[in-house]
């Protein structure tokens, strides 16, 4: 049995290290017992068990053998959840079955400890929701952030039509991403600029519905890591860069280094206020800053990476995640905005 002192969960899957371990450092250090936990591992590596019964309800796991019960659980960071790495000889209707079956189960688990009167860090519901762009668009919009036009349909002629509107400036995109980083081995879209020989030919749209947006012109891009009241600022002129002008992701570090940046006030407190809407305590906000000085809001990830501001800025976003998971947010008037 771990020692009898507060645990704390982190959930995240093998190939994830940096931004796990910093919060574990800084979890550590302020006498909680951190734990992580690779998702990909269960059920071979990890064993869940959720019990439901007349007189109680009782989650527990063990994993390395120890045993954790759902009452000794303070806190769980949702850093990730990636589906179980299962035998590749399985058949796929058997292979498809048993990763729904492994979510579920999981889902059960986490849904027990929220029972249990763990907080977590962000809500699993709250997280799900909150990754459509749409809504997120319309709720930044709601709350005075300006937004890019943006139009999702299959409607090929709409598309053209909207084409013409912005005078050939736009931009493509999907909805939602088909892998869950840039570097995990499977396939990443990247935003691409869209020309006039693009409208020739969109019969992909019989297949899926894309994301076409305004294309904006940028001075700068900022990743804005949200904690609670609490903004971290990063800034980057990836329009150095040929290969990342459209898409930042797609510069080199060397080429477009993180910069500190900053935000007006109003725009940083309309942040804080969209990702608490949303039912988060922390997202990953992008958005443009253009030439003449206005920020345009892009979309909030819940679970957006911000490893690179704390390393190359040294930005303390592990030790706010760390504070999050151990004590409630208390409001205050103003959010505070961080870029050291």
């Amino acid at each position: 049995m771990l020692p009898a002192r507060d645990i704390v969960l982190l959930l995240t899957h093998s190939g994830d290290h940096y931004t796990v371990d910093r919060v574990a450092q800084e979890l550590s250090r302020r006498g909680a017992c951190a734990l992580r936990i690779d998702t990909d591992g269960f059920p071979a590596e990890l064993e869940l068990t959720t019990e439901v019964a007349p007189e109680r309800s009782a989650v527990t796991l063990r994993i390395a053998g120890h045993e954790i019960r759902g009452s000794e659980v303070q806190s769980v960071w949702l850093r990730r959840l990636v589906p179980s790495r299962l035998e590749e000889n399985l058949e796929p209707s058997w292979r498809e079955g048993c990763l729904r079956e492994s979510r579920a189960a999981l889902d059960g688990f986490l849904d027990g400890l929220r029972a249990a009167g763990c907080r977590f860090v962000n809500p699993l519901e709250a997280g799900q929701a909150a990754a459509g762009k749409l809504r997120q668009l319309r709720l930044a919009r709601s709350l005075g952030l300006e937004v890019p036009r943006t139009l999702v349909t299959n409607d090929a002629a709409r598309v053209r039509s909207f084409f013409e509107q912005l005078q050939g400036r736009m931009v493509a995109k999907m909805l939602t991403p088909l892998s869950q980083s840039m570097d995990g081995g499977q396939p990443f879209v990247f935003t691409s600029a869209i020309g006039p020989e693009h409208l020739e030919d969109l019969e992909g749209l019989r297949l899926s519905p894309m994301v076409f947006q305004e294309r904006i012109d940028k001075a700068r891009e900022l990743r804005v890591a949200i904690v609670g009241r609490r903004c971290f600022v990063g800034a980057m002129e990836a329009s150095r860069s040929e290969a990342g002008r459209v898409d930042w992701r797609q510069a080199s570090p060397r080429e477009c280094p993180w910069r500190h940046g900053e935000l007006p006030a109003e725009v940083a407190h309309r942040l804080t206020r969209l990702v608490a809407e949303l039912g988060l305590v922390y997202g990953a906000a992008d958005l443009i800053v253009t030439p003449d000085g206005r920020h345009l809001f892009l979309e909030v990830n819940p679970g957006g990476e911000w490893g690179m501001l704390e390393r190359e800025l040294g930005l303390p976003i592990a030790a706010a995640l760390a504070e999050a998971l151990l004590v409630e947010d208390r409001p205050s008037r103003q959010p505070a905005q961080e870029s050291l």
